[in-house]
C-alpha cells in the first residue's frame, strides 16, 4: 500500500520529462508463493494503482496470468491497451507476471504460416525493449523482470526501498543513464 503513492510521483516526473512509455513490477507469480495475506495485499495495491490511472492520462496495459486465479478480476478488462484521458505515455504493469508464462504463452499452430519471430508471440509483446531499469530496495537481479526486452538493458540501482522513494532518485537514474555508452551490443 505504501508504494502506490511513489508510482504516481514516479509517473508525473515520467511526463514532466517525456518519457514515453514506463512498466511498473506488480507482483510475480512467484510473489504469490508467500503467505494469503501478503498476496492479497499485492492484488489490492494493483487494483488500487489501476483505478489511481483513471485520474491520469495514460494508455494501460496490464500483463499477467489473467486466467489465474490470482490475478484480479478487476484488471482483466486492461489486459488490452486501455487509454484514460489523452493517454500521454504507455504505462505498462506486470501483474502476477512470470517470464516463464511470458515466454511459453504463444500459440505455435501460426508459426508455419509466418516467419518465426518469438518476440511477436510472447504474452509482453506490446511493450517496447527497455532502455534503463532502475531497481529499488539495493537488488542487482532482474528478478525474471521481461527477459526479451531487457537483453540490452542499463541497470541503475537505488538502495532505498520503493515507499522511501524520492525524486532525486529518478533524477539521479536520468543523469547516470546519460553517461552511458548504448551500444545495443554493437
Amino acid at each position: 500500500q505504501h508504494g502506490l503513492e511513489p508510482g504516481f510521483q514516479l509517473y508525473d516526473l515520467c511526463i514532466n520529462h517525456g518519457v514515453k512509455e514506463i512498466t511498473f513490477f506488480g507482483f510475480t507469480q512467484d510473489n504469490t508463493k508467500r503467505p494469503a495475506i501478503q498476496t492479497d495485499a499485492f492484488k489490492k495495491a494493483c487494483v488500487d494503482a489501476v483505478m489511481g490511472l483513471c485520474n491520469k492520462d495514460a494508455n494501460l496495459l496490464v500483463v499477467g496470468n489473467s486466467n489465474s486465479n490470482l490475478f484480479p478480476p478487476e484488471l482483466k478488462k486492461y489486459t488490452s491497451r486501455f487509454a484514460f484521458g489523452e493517454g500521454r505515455i504507455n504505462v505498462n504493469f506486470l501483474v502476477n507476471y512470470g517470464w516463464q508464462w511470458d515466454l511459453n504463452h504463444w500459440d505455435n499452430s501460426s508459426d508455419l504460416e509466418h516467419e518465426y519471430d518469438p518476440a511477436s508471440k510472447i504474452a509482453s509483446k506490446e511493450i517496447s525493449r527497455i532502455d534503463l531499469i532502475i531497481r529499488w530496495g539495493g537488488r542487482r537481479r532482474l528478478s525474471g523482470f521481461l527477459p526479451l526486452q531487457t537483453v540490452y538493458s542499463d541497470i541503475y540501482v537505488v538502495d532505498e526501498l520503493w515507499p522511501d522513494f524520492h525524486p532525486n532518485h529518478f533524477n539521479d537514474a536520468l543523469k547516470w543513464f546519460q553517461e552511458q555508452d548504448i551500444t545495443l551490443g554493437g
